[in-house]
């Protein structure tokens, strides 16, 4: 191999190092984020109220997460991706590590608030630096490789908040996952070179920053997009939030139970990631979506009808399927819309999914005043009609010839 081939095969090994160093941060993230509703249940007992506002500290963090990624995305075009990002990975890591010393509910809400402004800098930033180091044809499996990734701290976080509580306490839950978070930080010093070689600052008015969401917004594309990732986050937020506290009193199990309950969540993701992602880059969005969108709305009619409870780990790993099958491939879509400003793209991205989680779980837990059959009715009829809408809206979403097209 010549040289130029050996500096070549040098750069593509760093580059997927560094891929995989991304996915590990944004593990720990989801991780965290999925650790605390399975948990409700338990943290009611603890403090003594009700589940109803116990739950109120997942849309806590969730608003403040998506809010905060439109600053994050602005500073990120004007100082570097990899600045803001490792700073946000900082403040992850202290913050998390922090909310064990919460004494009430009230601090736990204040310390969830300030982790998700902090945090909020990590997912969206790897994900637009993906963007920048792989072109559109071959996103599917990087892309991939991060929502494999969010789908294992899923899996992992969803099942092991409730199972780890009753030996370690919540405390201990989240000091260790802030423990984690300083170790990768520590782990991610050797790439700075590669993140910051590959996304150059963008410099530009505050004009320029309204102008770009308004190119953002304003193709059909553009809109269709966004405006799907917030209804799906909120089909699947709602539904996830509450499902430790559907299992509770539908089946009269403890927290043990509910983690064993939940081990299918987030596993299709994790094991199946890529390979959806290479499907996308090889047959079209346009033939993934609409079978995603119709996977969750399936789940939550399952939810619905009831089902024996060894079967639970089943019915969560359609839901999660159904969330495998979708938002990452939404995202991959907004990489190719934000041209030279990658980050504020994906920072749009990231707050229209982390407020419909936010949202989603709210409105769920208003409709649960008139039972589950009927808060669940709701979302799985607002998802089932999702999933015919896109047959048609995203038929341009296709491979090679159809790609012109696609970006209408």
């Amino acid at each position: 191999m010549s040289g130029v081939g050996k500096e070549l095969a040098g750069a593509l090994d760093e580059r997927e190092r560094l891929l995989r160093m991304l996915a590990a941060a944004t593990f720990v993230i989801f991780f965290q984020a999925y650790m605390v509703a399975p948990i409700i249940p338990a943290l009611s007992n603890t403090f003594g109220t009700s589940v109803e506002r116990i739950g109120l500290i997942v849309p806590a963090y969730l608003i403040p997460y998506g809010i905060a990624t439109l600053v994050y995305g602005l500073l990120a075009d004007r100082l570097g991706i990899h600045r803001v990002m490792f700073a946000s990975l900082a403040a992850f890591s202290a913050l998390t590590a922090l909310t064990a010393t919460a004494a009430s509910i009230e601090q736990i809400a204040l310390w969830r608030i300030l982790t998700g402004l902090g945090a909020s800098g990590v997912v969206p930033l790897g994900l637009a630096l993906v963007g920048r180091m792989f072109p559109y044809e071959q996103r599917g499996r990087p892309l991939g490789w991060l929502f494999g990734a969010m789908a294992g701290g899923m899996a992992f976080g969803a099942p092991l908040g409730a199972l780890v509580v009753p030996f370690v306490g919540w405390q201990g839950l989240f000091l260790v996952v802030g423990a984690a978070g300083a170790g990768l930080l520590l782990l991610f010093l050797p790439y700075r070179r590669i993140a910051a070689a590959a996304a150059t600052p963008v410099t530009g008015t505050l004009g320029d920053l309204f102008r770009g969401y308004r190119e953002l917004l304003g193709t059909p594309r553009g809109r269709r997009t966004y405006g799907y990732i917030l209804v799906n986050s909120v089909f699947h937020s709602g539904i996830f939030t509450w499902l430790a506290v559907y299992l509770e009193r539908h089946y009269d199990i403890g927290p043990v139970g509910i983690g064993l309950a939940l081990l299918g969540y987030g596993v299709p993701g994790f094991l199946l990631g890529p390979l959806i992602g290479r499907a996308a880059d090889r047959w079209g969005r346009a033939r993934l979506l609409p079978v995603g969108l119709a996977l969750g709305a399936l789940a939550a009619a399952l939810l619905i009808v009831g089902f024996p409870v060894v079967l639970a780990p089943l019915v969560a790993m359609l839901l999660s399927l159904g969330y495998d099958m979708t938002q990452p491939l939404f995202a991959g879509i907004v990489t190719s819309l934000g041209g030279k400003r990658p980050g504020q793209a994906m920072g749009l991205n990231v707050f229209t999914l982390f407020v419909g989680f936010g949202l989603g779980s709210l409105v769920f837990g208003e409709l649960l005043r008139f039972g589950f059959g009927t808060a669940l009715g709701a979302f799985a009829a607002m998802e089932a009609a999702a999933a015919l809408a896109s047959i048609a809206l995203f038929r341009s979403e296709r491979p090679s010839g159809a790609a012109g097209s696609a970006k209408a």
